[in-house]
């Protein structure tokens, strides 16, 4: 394991130094940001899909949903440098700042997005791609990574303090949580709330969202800093990187970095932004399968993660 992942650590420690003048959240050192953070004043607008025709709320069901019940996750168990094979490509909101993504229990995906005065939390249709529903967060609140919890959504802000619990069904606000620093990704794995904040930690916190421990994350016994979008899977939390293409399965009990999984590949060739980096996660259950996708990408891309050749562990 520590010979496949050095090749990683001296590119993630590279990245960190060449990045060190860019703001944190990766979310585009140009956009304006505000301390303190309002009362959220949200609107629930119709948003077209990718192609531009309109999808009222009140037709949001996926007809052929798939089954989301808990499965057992083999690929949360492989270890080592791990690859995949793309299922489908569908089509994706080429103005989505995506900061979380996750599969709801009805089969939608749910989207939270950011930069200052165009940040929403939606329902998107991953057999089209369609936006189904949208709630626009008003400035200064720079919206980041979003999870599900029951029937509640839980969104975060860059750097306001604030977190925004919403209903699932309509995404309407219902209360709000305040936090110290900033905050990037967030995963629900069942029983706390796993949180990163562009720093090598991640941070547990209840449903209260009062914190209850870190864990510094390591690769080969390195600090990984700049860990960005989350996903709970069985026991292991998947991280993106910002300004990276590798996704991290990390364990939450110790911070160990047990897999890596290069998806440079995935990168359309038309997006060239400096921003427009991979940021995405989400499982699917039924099949052990993953959407992934990127800020500003026209594309979302399911796919099956496999174990890697060379001796990778499994």
């Amino acid at each position: 394991m520590r010979r496949l992942l050095v090749g990683t650590v001296a590119a993630l420690a590279l990245l960190a130094a060449s990045c060190s003048t860019l703001d944190s959240a990766g979310d585009a050192a140009t956009e304006t940001t505000a301390a303190s953070a309002p009362a959220e004043e949200e609107t629930t607008t119709t948003a077209p899909s990718p192609e531009g025709t309109s999808t009222e709320p009140e037709t949001a069901a996926v007809d052929d949903a798939p089954d989301t019940t808990v499965v057992e996750a083999g690929s949360a168990a492989l270890t080592g440098e791990l690859t995949f094979e793309v299922l489908e490509t569908v089509p994706h909101d080429i103005d989505a700042f995506t900061q979380g993504l996750e599969l709801t229990p009805d089969g939608s995906l749910l989207e939270g997005t950011g930069l200052t005065g165009a940040s929403d939390r939606r329902l998107v249709d991953p057999a089209t791609g369609a936006v189904t529903r949208i709630v626009e967060i008003d400035a200064p609140l720079f919206g980041e990574g979003i999870t599900v919890v029951d029937d509640r959504v839980v969104q975060l802000s860059w750097q306001s303090g604030v977190a925004i619990e919403a209903r699932l069904d309509d995404l309407s606000e219902t209360r709000r949580f305040s936090y110290d620093g900033e905050g990037w990704g967030l995963c629900w794995d069942g029983a706390r709330f796993v949180m990163s904040d562009g720093s090598d930690e991640l941070t547990f916190r209840d449903r209260e969202f009062t914190e209850t421990g870190r864990v510094s994350v390591t690769l080969d016994g390195e600090p990984i800093d700049r860990i960005n979008e989350l996903e709970c899977v069985a026991g292991r939390v998947w991280a993106n990187v910002w300004q990276s293409d590798v996704i991290l399965g990390i364990d939450p009990t110790d911070g160990d970095v047990e897999a890596t999984l290069d998806a440079a590949s995935l990168k359309p060739d038309e997006v060239d932004g400096l921003d427009d980096v991979l940021n995405g996660i989400a499982h699917r259950a039924s099949d052990d399968t993953y959407w992934l996708t990127g800020k500003r990408w026209p594309v979302m891309h399911r796919v099956r993660i496999l174990p890697g050749g060379d001796g990778a562990d499994q």
